[in-house]
């Protein structure tokens, strides 16, 4: 999961690109990066850390001209990173681009390979995105027919030759020197894009991000969500141009978006995320009724903050008191996206600190937008305990995770997924919960799907198994937990070595 933003605006645009990775930067927090073009000339800088602490003044001087792209970034292939990662990413042959990308490439070892015996392109980095953005040089290349010359159909077919070679889940944006903003989306629009506009006495301006949100706060009007397969251009001149640039086998929007990832004041794919936690609010609710009737509940909890709009509703169809039981540390990075678990653990507790008043002798249900590892439930449970409550039920308002993500979030491997091998019960149990209640799966689709009755379908994997793209395979899934499982090795190599360094050790 990360943010992408794309402008091309009327006047200097460095601070709306800033703007909008504020806004976005809780899709990553790892790394962020600004690229502008002033004339025929790309400006860029990139670093790892939250926008505000990668951009200074000096920096943003030097991001001079009316259109760009930028990016924030999580990882999404295990908790190592290397800074060179940042994006977004360059390439100045067969012309010069800039591409910033949210989503993983589910073959990018396969194109690798192509890109360096066949293309012959090199990769500077283990990122699938510089992946994405060789194939697209290439197809750019392959369509111009070695006259170096820019069209909208040579762009529009090296679009399309990208999405039969790319595969997986892939937003991108997209700066082609001296000719405007491109920017496609995967054929199954597993992650999420949006086109808005900006009038102005001077003409047009258009934006495209991640979220609506992006399009909210910066003043823009939402025009709609690019489709999947879908690409749109948009010139120098502020020209706006749409094609279909593959065919759509399955709408699939990633399920995860709307149970955890994307602010609640955004809107995706014409569902709004607010109204779509507060239907899974009501359908647990009716579970914990037809289920659950038998446990004494004095007050329902919400896990801040992405847990609130589903807790308050499911309070309010129980007739059970809601309350705020936790105060949140908002200078805390979240603990899903912090990387190693040697951090996450201390974490907690920095990140979230109970009210007692709120718990002493009470039978308390927590209610959490998701549970993937465990960790975080269980210190919660622990700090509900200490704070006086004589019962912690736990409610997640999305199903069991059982299986790792391979489309751009940093799901673990199984071994590291708490309920990949148990039950409600079983994960109770591990969590110290005096009951575990869990989201059905089918609820879920229908807490988001009927929202927009024209999607269809989700992308769900991490709750059934079920890979949209039909690409990957048990010895994919291997290999991709094999990466992780080297990633946390060294990630927890470094904090073995932080720990022996602040004893006044050394290695």
């Amino acid at each position: 999961m990360c943010g992408i933003i794309g402008v091309v605006a009327k006047g200097p645009v460095n601070q709306l690109l800033y703007d909008g990775l504020q806004v976005l930067q809780h899709r990553g927090q790892d790394a962020a990066g600004i690229a502008t073009a002033e004339g025929g000339r790309f400006h860029m800088h990139k670093g790892s850390g939250l926008a505000s602490e990668v951009f200074r003044t000096r920096n943003m001087r030097n991001l001079a001209g009316n259109w760009g792209i930028g990016h924030c970034r999580y990882p999404t292939a295990g908790s190592a990173f290397n800074a060179a990662e940042a994006q977004p990413f360059y390439v100045n042959s067969p012309f010069g681009l800039m591409l910033a990308h949210n989503g993983n490439l589910t073959n990018s070892e396969e194109l690798k390979r192509e890109m360096y015996l066949g293309d012959l392109r090199h990769m500077n980095t283990n990122s699938d995105s510089e992946v994405l953005l060789n194939v697209l040089a290439h197809e750019l290349q392959v369509a111009s027919n070695g006259t170096f010359r820019l069209d909208e159909d040579t762009l529009f077919s090296a679009v399309q030759g990208t999405h039969k070679r790319a595969k997986g889940a892939y937003a991108a944006v997209v700066m082609i020197a001296g000719y405007g903003l491109l920017a496609f989306r995967d054929p199954y629009g597993i992650r999420p894009l949006i086109l808005g506009q900006h009038e102005t006495p001077e003409g047009t301006e258009y934006m495209v991000a991640s979220e609506s949100v992006a399009l909210d706060v910066l003043g823009f009007k939402p025009v709609r969500d690019i489709a999947p397969g879908e690409a749109v251009l948009i010139d120098t001149d502020g020209k706006l141009s749409m094609r279909q640039c593959a065919e759509v086998r399955a709408f699939a929007p990633c399920m995860f978006e709307y149970v955890y990832l994307a602010r609640p004041d955004s809107i995706i794919d014409g569902i709004s995320v607010y109204e779509s936690r507060v239907k899974m609010g009501v359908y647990l609710a009716e579970k914990i009724k037809r289920e659950y009737a038998h446990l004494k509940i004095d007050v329902v909890i919400p896990i801040p903050d992405s847990s609130r709009s589903a807790a308050m509703e499911l309070a309010s169809r129980l007739a059970i008191p809601y309350r705020e039981g936790f105060v949140k540390n908002r200078y805390i990075g979240r603990t899903f996206i912090m990387p190693g678990q040697a951090v996450r653990r201390k974490s907690v507790r920095q990140k979230l600190n109970a009210m007692h008043q709120e718990f002493v002798g009470k039978n308390v249900l927590l209610v959490d937008d998701s549970i993937v590892r465990g960790t975080t439930s269980r210190e919660i449970i622990n700090m509900a305990r200490e704070a006086g409550a004589t019962k912690v039920f736990m409610a997640s308002a999305a199903p069991p995770v059982r299986h790792a993500n391979v489309y751009g979030i940093d799901m673990p491997s199984r071994t590291e997924l708490i309920a990949a091998f148990r039950d409600a019960d079983q994960v109770g149990a591990e969590i110290g919960a005096d009951a575990m209640i869990y989201q059905d799966l089918a609820d879920l689709k229908k807490a988001v799907g009927d929202l927009n009755p024209a999607v269809g379908q989700f992308e769900c994997s991490c709750f059934d198994g079920i890979y949209v793209t039909g690409d990957v395979t048990p010895e994919y899934l291997d290999s991709v937990e094999d990466g992780r499982g080297a990633a946390k090795a060294a990630d927890e190599d470094d904090a073995q070595l932080d720990l022996n360094l602040m004893a006044g050790g050394g290695q």
